[in-house]
């Protein structure tokens, strides 16, 4: 297994802790992953090392059992995926003064420099080195993670741990909608997969005037009616964009969220926003895509932002604070909480958009 923490110094503060555990790992190009017994990781003096209660399965997780192009580009096996949990602390470095043994924490996935020109001008999520968690280095899908101090986040009791477990897409979501600034405006979302749900209730949060979501798949458009979508449509059918269109005085709405990666849903949601607009690109396609980029960005005089991760911390603070006031309710978007044996079960259920979020329970492993 890669070695995903600093190099080991004096013991860390800990009880008696195991030397093995389960752990979900890419062993080798090529798609799937294997459920094996990995060495608990070590942690040094700055780290906390977090025993996993839940997990939450991501699109990236998807790009990397399929083995993409996306994935060939960037994945060097072996490594332990995945990068949303919660969890409690289990041990912590003898230079760790903020966090303590037994609380109830989640993380940042995003392991930063620090030193770069982004993180010392407040962009810490763009770090140009940054390592990101069951991508970069080993992740989440295992009984234990170690995590530097500065990335770990003390959990709010009223936060549920399946909701906790996935605070990571959340703060995509939530990042997404801030950027793109939708109080008092019409917004489309493309693509409503557990991020584009998300980000339903959080742009209701936020002052959206009118919510409008676009997908294929029949479940999870009524599911965002559900949360809170004033109409939503399946973009295979005929005459979408001049119905979007009749919904927004003709204009076309003010703002994008485009969720999808999908190359024609992006091109489709970007011909639906008004001249001056606004459209904010969280979706990750596993390909080139095509796109009018003269007519649907240039000659409308688009705003266009790439969004990636989550402002650190901003974001998690304001994710919080949605959830503990009750303004979001994640609980229908968690379609399935199953245990970390049923991974393959629960890939497939994804591929085949049988389940929107899965969220893996670890709980049952060991008693640590």
């Amino acid at each position: 297994m890669k070695m995903s923490t600093a190099a080991k110094t004096e013991p860390p503060r800990a009880g008696a802790l195991p030397k093995t555990m389960r752990a979900l790992v890419k062993e080798r190009p090529g798609p799937g992953m294997s459920l094996r017994e990995v060495p608990v990781p070590a942690i040094g003096p700055t780290d906390v090392l977090i025993r996993v209660r839940r997990a939450g399965i991501c699109g990236t997780d998807l790009h990397i059992w399929e083995w993409d192009k996306w994935a060939q580009s960037r994945i060097v096996p072996p490594v332990i995926v995945g990068h949303e949990f919660m969890g409690t602390v289990a041990a912590v470095g003898n230079a760790v003064r903020g966090i303590e043994a037994g609380e109830r924490v989640s993380a940042e996935g995003h392991v930063v420099d620090g030193t770069c020109l982004l993180c010392r001008t407040g962009q810490a999520n763009l770090c140009e080195r940054v390592q990101i968690i069951g991508v970069d280095r080993d992740g989440c899908f295992a009984d234990y993670i170690a995590m530097p101090e500065e990335n770990v986040w003390r959990l709010d009791a009223a936060v549920p741990d399946d909701w906790a477990a996935v605070f990571d897409p959340l703060g995509n979501a939530v990042h997404t909608v801030m950027t793109a600034d939708v109080s008092i405006k019409s917004v489309v979302i493309t693509g409503v997969g557990s991020i584009g749900l998300m980000a339903i209730p959080v742009a209701r949060a936020a002052g959206a005037a009118k919510v409008i979501a676009i997908d294929i798949n029949p479940h999870k458009l009524e599911l965002a009616r559900t949360l809170g979508a004033d109409e939503v449509f399946d973009s295979r059918l005929a005459g979408v964009r001049d119905r979007v269109l009749a919904l927004t005085n003709g204009d076309g709405a003010d703002v994008l969220l485009e969720m999808s990666g999908n190359g024609a849903a992006l091109d489709l949601g970007l011909s639906m926003v008004r001249n001056g607009g606004r459209a904010a690109l969280l979706g990750l396609p596993s390909d080139t895509v095509n796109i009018k980029l003269a007519e649907h960005i240039i000659f409308k005089g688009l705003t266009v932002f790439g969004i990636f991760g989550r402002k650190m911390f901003e974001t998690w603070y304001q994710m919080q604070a949605l959830v503990k006031s009750r303004r979001i309710d994640l609980a229908p978007i968690i379609t399935h909480v199953l245990p970390l044996e049923r991974f393959e079960e629960s890939f497939a259920m994804l591929k085949d958009g049988s389940a929107v979020k899965i969220v893996l329970d670890l709980s049952g492993g060991i008693t640590a």
